[in-house]
């Protein structure tokens, strides 16, 4: 089964243009101040971050372990089998791989707590998902993006190696998160004051950075939202259940299985858009799933922890972990 049917169906705006032949409009300096953002934010989660969210490792191996390995393995494995299985343009079927190797971002702490799961565990994943993303993210997409049969022309239109991805991601995420450790760490007291403005006008500036992408590529954006809609819609439920799913199947308390859910669910959308401007030089596919992922992303995990917020998770919090919000 294939999605090339889809562009047939009258009112669905697929064949309106090739979305692998489309390309972003934007500069080498938005690109810059994109990246610049995107490293205060993740100052910013770092500055959130404590030694002690590490030890969870040790705390209670089971639960983190089988968030990792669901978010590192079987998230970007499954997406590899999703994108085959139903034919995804390779600029669409990238896009998804890319968005399933980035790491849970600090929107799903907030959901975490929304849905009455274990935030002290959500918090500790967060933490040592980035680090391991330093290293884990650009193995990943080269991999996976590789070995797949349509995306890995992207890799080699775009002349993306591992190496580079590494290089970026140590930019965007290594230095600003170690950056934002040591002075959480260091100057705890500097750290609580400056986090919530870092929040704040980082994410503000974000916004505002989306919105002016989108209006410069609002043609572009409009001729294809239907597809991208379908593919983040079928990831994004897929990436909640695969969560949900291996934390129940490995039998974690209700409150770790909510926790797993939303941090391996819940991916930093704004670095894989980051990415796919500057690394895969804004190619219409990969950069569309990584944008309307970080608004769909949203959307899904509002309606998830709502409906979770008014359920008892008849399990108590696991005693070596106590949340804090």
């Amino acid at each position: 089964m294939t999605l090339a049917f889809l562009s047939s169906l009258p009112g669905l705006p697929f064949g309106a243009e090739d979305i692998d032949n489309v390309n972003l409009h934007t500069s080498d300096g938005m690109v810059l101040v994109l990246s610049l953002i995107i490293a205060v934010i993740m100052f910013g989660i770092a500055l959130e971050m404590k030694v002690d969210d590490f030890k969870t490792v040790r705390h209670a191996p089971k639960a983190m372990i089988v968030g990792i390995v669901a978010q590192f393995l079987l998230l970007p494995a499954i997406t590899y089998l999703l994108t085959l299985a139903l034919g995804f343009r390779p600029s669409i079927a990238m896009g998804m791989i890319l968005v399933a190797c980035c790491p849970p971002g600090n929107v799903s702490n907030i959901l975490v707590y929304r849905a009455r799961g274990n935030v002290a565990l959500s918090l500790s994943m967060t933490a040592v998902s980035n680090f391991l993303a330093i290293f884990l993210m650009p193995l990943n997409i080269a991999f996976w993006g590789g070995m797949h049969p349509e995306a890995s022309q992207v890799l080699q239109d775009v002349d993306v190696s591992a190496i580079e991805l590494l290089f970026d991601i140590i930019v965007l995420i290594g230095i600003p998160l170690t950056a934002g450790l040591f002075v959480s760490s260091r100057h705890p007291e500097i750290a609580k004051k400056v986090q919530p403005l870092v929040k704040r006008f980082s994410m503000i500036f974000l916004i505002l950075y989306i919105v002016g992408a989108l209006a410069s590529n609002f043609n572009a954006f409009i001729n294809h939202i239907a597809l991208i809609a379908v593919a983040v819609f079928l990831h994004d439920t897929l990436a909640l259940l695969l969560g949900y799913g291996i934390a129940a199947s490995f039998k974690v308390a209700e409150p770790n299985r909510r926790a797993i859910t939303f941090e391996v669910g819940v991916r930093n959308a704004a670095l894989g858009l980051t990415i796919a401007l500057a690394t895969f030089k804004g190619i219409g596919g990969v950069a569309m799933v990584a944008a309307w992922w970080g608004v769909w992303d949203l959307i899904a995990g509002l309606i998830l922890s709502s409906w979770w917020a008014k359920r008892p998770t008849g399990d108590p919090v696991d005693s070596t972990i106590e949340a804090r919000a």
